[in-house]
């Protein structure tokens, strides 16, 4: 599996964590769990890679099985045995079905099956015309409209925590050192709160930066049911993905070019320019620490003032629903959730390249392709997991290696008699 399939792999993962996460919680709003995986089994699922595939409720129990048992691990798609061979209107082949009829509107059953024969999709042998114009018909497929007005009706979460909604704001320049350099708010409010439960400057808005917001915001107000982010690179990405998957978040992005889905934090936002940075010297910071003592300070001022909008405090309507949050396990279960996870092949002398720099891995390794698992800018921190077990993964040290002794036989002869 490629770095590209990997990423479409865990991708779908998420999806189908947001779909079981409220049967998992005890959250849906149907009179049961299966009346809320046969009410979802009505339509299809809209797949990362555009597909779009319909499910049965017995696949959706599958699938929260699988996490109670292996967590976010066992929702990534294993790569098919029987790729490439054709089966009597499988998933691909109705994927190809929706997407067709929702492209030509006006497409016959029959031209349908055509073109999918002639793409090689299947066999004229798997499916008659009857077949698809069946399908077709009892899927309701004989038209389908384009989409008209987005919905932007004002939503708000049943409980704190149950999304945060996350965003960068470009902050002032600070000379430090000589150096004049723009700074970069990265902030994480509480939906149905209006708690800030996170927010720091940094000199680069990566996804680094947000992941270690998003670590102390979870160490202290709890997780989120719920990420609510834009497109940027700092909030798409394989490892926030992988983040969200082992702490159980379903990661959800704004659509695209849509900056009014974002009213909550962009509004705060606002709020933080005109009360904290219209005020503020910039020319009188000594570094950025300063910036983040002062941010601090409005922070706390801002969850214990009465908001606007919900006439409380943000912290007390936090507190009000402290029955609904759910912490960490325990603060070494939160660090192995935020581990950043990689896959390197070993090369023959037993080293790989990890952030541009060598690692020395055991021996036995030489050859193979391992997961090695790290904290960002801790060198010291990385180890390949394999079968439960741990094993070091150190920077490269080729003065100290050149002194090592080594227990390979001699395979070169210096002088001495030629047979």
């Amino acid at each position: 599996m490629n770095q590209k399939q990997m990423n479409n792999a865990i991708a779908t993962a998420s999806l189908r964590l947001a779909v079981i996460q409220p049967a998992f919680n005890g959250t849906y709003p149907d009179m049961s769990k299966q009346d809320y995986y046969a009410r979802i089994a009505e339509k299809p699922l809209k797949l990362p890679d555009g597909r779009e595939v319909r499910y049965s409720p017995g696949t959706f129990s599958c699938w929260e099985s699988a996490y109670r048992k292996g967590g976010f691990d066992a929702l990534i798609p294993k790569e098919r045995s029987d790729k490439g061979h054709c089966r009597r209107l499988d998933a691909d082949s109705i994927s190809k079905i929706y997407e067709l009829r929702e492209r030509f509107p006006r497409l016959s059953a029959s031209g349908i099956r055509s073109i999918m024969i002639a793409d090689g999709l299947i066999n004229a042998s798997d499916a008659s015309v009857s077949t698809f114009q069946r399908f077709i018909r009892k899927n309701n497929l004989k038209g389908l409209s384009a989409p008209g007005i987005r919905d932007r009706r004002a939503f708000e979460e049943e409980f704190s925590t149950g999304m945060y909604q996350a965003d960068t704001l470009y902050g002032p320049y600070i000379k430090e050192n000589g150096v004049s350099r723009r700074a970069y708010c990265i902030m994480i409010l509480d939906d149905k709160s209006r708690l800030i439960v996170g927010g720091k400057f940094f000199y680069q808005d990566t996804g680094v930066n947000f992941q270690r917001v998003l670590h102390d915001a979870v160490a202290t107000y709890g997780i989120p049911g719920k990420l609510y982010v834009d497109n940027g690179s700092p909030y798409k990405n394989e490892q926030l993905s992988l983040i969200c998957g082992q702490l159980g978040i379903v990661l959800i992005h704004t659509p695209l070019r849509d900056g009014a889905s974002k009213g909550k934090v962009e509004r705060n936002f606002r709020t933080l320019r005109q009360r904290f940075l219209n005020t503020l010297d910039a020319s009188s910071l000594k570094d950025i620490r300063q910036l983040n003592r002062m941010l601090a300070d409005y922070i706390r001022k801002h969850n214990t003032t009465v908001h606007s909008a919900t006439g409380m405090p943000p912290y007390s309507r936090y507190m009000e629903d402290l029955s609904h949050v759910r912490m960490p396990k325990s603060s070494d279960w939160l660090e192995e959730c935020f581990l950043h996870r990689v896959k390197r092949k070993v090369r023959n002398d037993a080293t790989v390249m990890l952030d541009k720099k060598l690692y020395d891995v055991p021996m036995e390794f030489i050859g193979s392709t391992v997961e090695i698992r790290y904290r960002p800018g801790e060198p010291g921190s990385a180890f390949i997991l394999q079968n439960d077990s741990r094993f070091p993964v150190i920077p490269t040290d080729k003065t100290a290696n050149s002194k090592a002794k080594r227990n390979n036989p001699y395979s070169v002869r210096y002088g001495g008699d030629r047979p």
